[in-house]
């Protein structure tokens, strides 16, 4: 079995898990400390978001600023057109900004949104 572990640079560790829990996500206690946290997007699927120090032991070169470059794009799918716009309402009352309209894409609909780092989040439904 495979895991993926995407890695953010946040400046506060416990902003965003306030920020990600309002958006309804859980989080690994086994893989988080005072300056690292682990949201679980599914059971193979996290996403580790380290204090800016933290992070900086990791890389090499300076840290995106991902409030004025676009360093990922994180996608996520979800079951239905409500959860699209429902998460990013969510997601700009819990202090996100939003990033892209909405847009349909053939059998795609998707919007997006910057979490309170800036990171660009993308949601995705695909019509079956």
């Amino acid at each position: 079995m495979r895991m993926i572990f995407v890695n953010l640079p946040v400046k506060d560790v416990q902003r965003s898990k306030a920020f990600f829990a309002e958006l309804g996500f859980g989080f690994n206690d086994e893989f988080s400390d005072e300056k690292t946290i682990c949201m679980v997007v599914e059971e193979n699927i996290m996403v580790m978001m380290l204090e800016h120090d933290r992070f900086a032991e990791f890389i090499n070169g300076d840290i995106s600023d991902a409030t004025t470059t676009t360093e990922v794009l994180n996608c996520l799918s979800v079951d239905t057109r409500d959860q699209v716009d429902g998460l990013i309402a969510k997601a700009i009352e819990a202090g996100g900004k939003p990033w892209k309209p909405t847009a349909e894409m053939g059998p795609m609909y998707g919007g997006s949104f910057q979490d309170v780092d800036g990171h660009v989040w993308e949601l995705v439904h695909a019509e079956s």
